[in-house]
């Protein structure tokens, strides 16, 4: 969440701000709320230090032997008001604290201004399209042709937007999870962790997926014991490792990586991708997760994002990186550049990852600190995560890029070592 600093000394400037995101600051009722709380906050200070006098009086009327019962009642009453003051300020406060959590990350300066997905900014391409010289398949028809790609099964078990992987098709998308995990443990200093699938509402509430975005959760209610949500990323599980600690700076930076199962409802994707494998119910993710210090995460930003990227060139497959605009940036996000993979059936680049640097947004809801060892006080961390990659659509990109006329597919050559022998599927 933001610094509620912030909002008490620069109101104005934060609303600007977050007007480039598209969103509308209710100054007003933060006006409001801030003057309620001071009114209360001083009548009840006031009261406090009224009470504590006529304490003392009691006392020394006592000693001069008067009634002190119309002091004692006067006490009561003024115990009664204070009670009711905390009271009020405790629901002024709740209702600051409710709103900010919905409130989304102010973009750094060097975000380009822009309202939705047309106005982000290309950055680099690498790699060049490949020309076909037969139709083109995608990769529905090219993993349905032998059964190993089965959406009709997966429908029977579960509904629309699943998938039923088999045989080499399974294997293939396997090997690129574990090409991926391999690539960032070895090569790029990540350490590698199994984390639950399940998680309780303040992990949730930690990230920034609660409690703006419950509807895109899938949650498993429990009688007498708290929710479980199903984690919509390991960004969720890996980024909550540090909440509530306050790290010794020596072990940072922390970089974590996962490959789990990724779980969204896509409720607001009606209509979006419902053919194949692009957008789903449940879907595997190499994620990425980086813990800073706060001078060095922009720079943190750019080799996250070349890690990323570094998968998709081994893998020979032809990409761009935006740099996302203002209006399109994720909730929790300071700054964020996508990339983009080309799939030729549709003859364009479609998001594959998503690195962003979210600051000390989430550090803040978490609590998660680290010891300055220039001033020996706790600090926010800063975070970061990010795809790396998602592996479904890995996947698809693969199958596309690397088809040939008869319908097969070439193993790419990095993942031959994982395929058991297995050089074309089809």
């Amino acid at each position: 969440m933001l610094d509620s600093k912030l909002l008490r000394t620069q109101l104005q400037d934060v609303a600007d701000r977050l007007a480039t995101r598209g969103y509308q600051l209710d100054v007003a009722r933060i006006e409001a709320l801030e003057a309620q709380r001071k009114t209360v906050q001083t009548r009840t200070e006031q009261l406090q230090a009224e009470r504590n006098a006529r304490s003392k009086s009691i006392g020394q009327a006592k000693q001069r032997g008067e009634d002190i019962a119309p002091l004692l009642a006067d006490v009561d009453r003024m115990a009664s008001e204070l009670d009711a003051g905390k009271q009020e300020l405790e629901g002024i406060q709740a209702e600051l604290d409710q709103l900010m959590l919905t409130l989304p990350n102010l973009p750094h300066e060097s975000v380009p201004v822009g309202k939705d997905e047309d106005e982000n900014v290309e950055v680099r391409r690498w790699g060049t399209p490949k020309s076909f010289d037969f139709a083109v398949q995608d990769h529905v028809a090219l993993g349905e042709q032998h059964g190993w790609l089965d959406f009709e099964t997966a429908a029977k078990l579960s509904g629309a937007r699943f998938a039923l992987m088999r045989g080499p098709i399974a294997r293939l998308h396997r090997a690129l999870a574990q090409f991926m995990i391999d690539l960032h443990t070895r090569e790029h200093g990540y350490e590698e962790a199994y984390t639950p699938y399940l998680v309780q509402a303040p992990a949730l509430q930690g990230t920034g997926q609660l409690p703006k975005f419950e509807e895109d959760l899938f949650k498993i209610t429990r009688e007498g014991e708290a929710d479980f949500y199903l984690i919509p990323t390991a960004e969720v599980s890996l980024t909550n490792i540090v909440a509530d600690e306050i790290l010794d700076a020596k072990q940072l930076p922390l970089k974590f990586v996962a490959h789990t199962p990724c779980f969204r409802s896509e409720a607001g994707a009606s209509g979006r991708d419902t053919r194949g494998m692009i957008r789903q119910h449940q879907f595997d993710k190499v994620e990425m997760v980086q813990i800073v210090e706060p001078d060095q995460s922009f720079e943190a930003l750019e080799s996250l994002t070349g890690n990323a990227e570094k998968v998709l060139q081994l893998l020979e497959l032809p990409y761009r990186v935006l740099a996302l605009c203002t209006g399109d940036m994720g909730f929790g996000a300071t700054k964020t550049y996508d990339l983009e993979v080309w799939v030729p059936s549709q003859d364009k680049y479609r998001e594959i990852s998503s690195c962003s640097n979210c600051g000390d947004f989430q550090a803040r809801r978490m609590q998660a600190r680290y010891r300055n060892p220039e001033t020996g006080k706790p600090e926010l961390v800063h975070t970061l995560n990010g795809s790396g990659l998602a592996v479904g659509r890995t996947l698809v990109a693969v199958l596309e890029n690397y088809q040939q006329a008869d319908g097969s597919v070439r193993v790419p050559e990095v993942l031959k070592p994982y395929m058991a022998g297995i050089e074309v599927i089809g």
